[in-house]
């Protein structure tokens, strides 16, 4: 083995270390929102933070400088396969990252979340927004410095930019915004259309009371519908009740979590879908890329892509529904007196609401045009974290004609700002805007995939989602995945026709 061999191995090495320190603290994560007694939380965030810096060590060391050093010549680059390039490179980008950043403000950036995290969830529980403000004035506060730092390693435009970076390398706020435009403008054509339709929804049948206990049922069938292992001797995954919804782990061991309501029992269903679509994609990465940082998702984008693509696409397809209202009648005993036809309609009437994970497909992007817009504002120091209460109500007026009464329906109901993922938002809409462009491929691919969902076969898209994109790991940026998959760079308008036509069809029905 050449001593080029020798290096390149020794990076794996280490990136292997780090994926295992990381999927500890996922699980560590886990615990901290699922089964962590109360009074845990400065402990945890003690650990958290621990492991967190260990990471962060191991990055910087001269030895891990030494090595990109040889590997990054370009003579040795020029020897390398595309997999080992992709690694190099991608090792690469995180080293300059990280070894950017000091110490304390990675350890502060871990504990911080931790604490503000624990705020919110108090403060939503009184509805006081004062009760977590200063703790989310802290975390804003450090985000802005590793910003401010990160701005000049990736070379961007601003500090918000180094911020979106993170979670969808190479995009940036400007080309968001022109992004954004285009389908708000897509959006608020259909919004109007379906609101001077003469065929409205009776929702009221999807707020019919329904135990929790039968909702699990939902939920299991719902994780077997789309083969997401959760019990028995293959089980790689696990379903808890946390107060927001997420996913954590990587291959074989990915958790997922939801919230359930008795008001509102297709809540948890669609949770369960998107969490699952999450899930289903770190379990399809390819085996032999684990531990590597080829073997991880590609963007948070595409990751939010692929729960979307579950949730709705899938979850809220006519046939899809069709297929399950059967199940749902015999399990519940609350939809005997529902036409196949009241209940498509229901769960996919457009009415725009306060609450983002609540959304329809159509208003979902004008919530987080709202966020993005707000967020922005913040890192350039346009807003304060004081002023975000008002702010927020004024946007929902003004895009969603909504009026919010308390802040726990209002800038309090999601957890991203107070764990200090800013700039993340983006990465929904983005997600769907990229599922858009797989339906339109998918379709030339298999354009049966509907016969099968309505027979309740799920393998034809499982499998096509995971050759297509699960199987293709960290192998490229996002715009360069979607044009691999798609042939096409990103663009608005095959998410807007998918829409256009699903409410066109039901609506008119």
């Amino acid at each position: 083995m050449s001593s080029i061999d020798d290096s390149y191995q020794d990076l794996l090495s280490l990136a292997k270390r780090l994926a295992v320190l990381r999927s500890a603290g996922g699980i560590l994560h886990w615990d901290l929102e699922t089964k962590m007694p109360a009074r845990g939380i400065e402990q945890r965030a003690e650990e958290l933070a621990l492991l967190n810096v260990l990471a962060h060590q191991i990055l910087i060391d001269k030895k891990t400088g030494k090595l990109l050093s040889t590997l990054t010549k370009e003579r040795t680059l020029a020897s390398m396969g595309e997999v080992e390039k992709r690694n190099v490179f991608l090792m690469k980008r995180t080293y300059d990252e990280e070894v950017a950043l000091p110490e304390r403000l990675v350890e502060a950036l871990t504990k911080q979340s931790a604490i503000t995290v624990d705020q919110w969830k108090k403060a939503r529980a009184a509805r006081d927004f004062s009760i977590y403000r200063s703790e989310l004035e802290k975390m804003f506060e450090l985000r802005k410095e590793s910003a401010t730092i990160l701005k000049d390693v990736k070379n961007v435009s601003s500090n918000y930019d180094a911020l979106l970076d993170l979670y969808e390398p190479g995009m940036s706020s400007d080309k968001i915004s022109s992004v954004f435009n285009g389908m708000r403008e897509g959006l608020t054509s259909i919004i109007e259309r379906v609101t001077s339709s003469d065929n409205q929804p009776d929702r009221t049948i999807l707020s019919r009371r329904l135990s929790v206990e039968k909702q699990r049922d939902i939920s299991k069938m719902a994780m077997s519908f789309i083969d997401y292992k959760f019990r028995g001797p293959d089980a790689s995954g696990r379903l808890d009740e946390t107060e927001h919804p997420f996913t954590v782990g990587h291959y074989n061991d990915v958790r997922i979590t939801t919230h359930y309501h008795e008001e509102r029992f297709m809540s948890s269903l669609f949770s369960v879908l998107h969490e699952g679509g999450h899930a289903l994609y770190e379990q399809s990465l390819p085996h032999d890329w684990i531990y590597q940082p080829i073997g991880n998702p590609c963007s948070y984008g595409i990751h939010e892509s692929q729960s979307r693509f579950v949730e709705n696409i899938i979850g809220r397809s006519p046939e899809f529904l069709s297929y399950i209202l059967p199940h749902l009648k015999s399990m519940t005993g609350i939809l005997d007196d529902v036409s196949e036809n009241e209940f498509i309609l229901a769960v996919n009437a457009v009415a725009p609401s306060k609450i983002r994970i609540e959304a329809d497909e159509v208003t979902y992007g004008l919530h987080i045009i709202i966020r993005f817009e707000l967020e922005k504002e913040i890192m350039a120091d346009k807003l304060s974290v004081s002023e975000l209460p008002q702010a927020w109500n004024e946007k929902y007026q003004e895009y969603l004609g909504v009026d919010v009464q308390n802040d726990s329906e209002g800038v309090m109901q999601d957890t991203h700002w107070a764990g200090g993922s800013i700039g993340y938002f983006p990465s929904y809409a983005l997600g769907n805007l990229y599922g858009g462009m797989f339906l339109r491929k998918m379709e030339q691919d298999i354009p049966e995939w509907r016969n099968s969902i309505s027979r309740g076969d799920y393998e034809p898209v499982r499998s096509w989602l995971a050759n297509n994109i699960h199987s293709k790991g960290n192998m490229y940026d996002p715009a360069d995945l979607i044009e691999v998959v798609t042939g096409k760079s990103l663009e608005v308008d095959p998410f807007i026709d998918y829409l256009n036509e699903k409410i066109e069809a039901i609506y008119d029905n």
